[in-house]
């Protein structure tokens, strides 16, 4: 059994309270999903996420450490593949798609965004993240004001 092992983010840009999440389509494969990809020698997992959206989508984001999601499936026979997202504030919402390899990068609100992720696990991973970032802000307010 081959084990692989990548690492990405689900990223929000929340602008006047209305929160859209990037998103990429790959040029192999057409599906819709979140930027990842492989850990490369002497990467941390938080390494890994940052510089793959950056080479994804060109977008820089501040990821959200208090949130870590992992996911096993097997892509093809005899390969084990987990992948560790984690949350992430968007620094843009000016997105560009890696020539190559990614086909579109874009920004969708939420509803569109689970509309078009064809995975079970993919939507249950932005259910979480959305549940997380709605628990924050609750915290958040509560925080008395200085």
């Amino acid at each position: 059994m081959k084990f692989e092992k990548s690492c990405g983010a689900v990223c929000v840009w929340t602008e006047q309270g209305r929160r859209q999440v990037l998103m990429v389509r790959h040029i192999a494969g057409g599906r819709w999903a979140f930027p990842k990809g492989h850990v490369e020698a002497g990467e941390i997992e938080a390494q890994t996420a940052l510089r793959e959206v950056l080479e994804e989508t060109g977008v820089r984001v501040v990821l959200l450490p208090e949130f870590r999601f992992v996911t096993q499936y097997s892509p093809v026979k005899g390969t084990m593949k987990k992948v560790v997202y984690f949350a992430a504030n968007a620094c843009s919402h000016t997105a560009i798609p890696q020539p190559g390899e990614i086909e579109e990068a874009r920004f969708f609100d939420v509803d569109e965004a689970m509309a078009r992720l064809t995975y079970p696990a993919d939507k249950h991973l932005l259910r979480r993240v959305i549940k997380y970032l709605d628990a924050k802000k609750q915290a958040d307010e509560a925080l008395p004001q200085s």
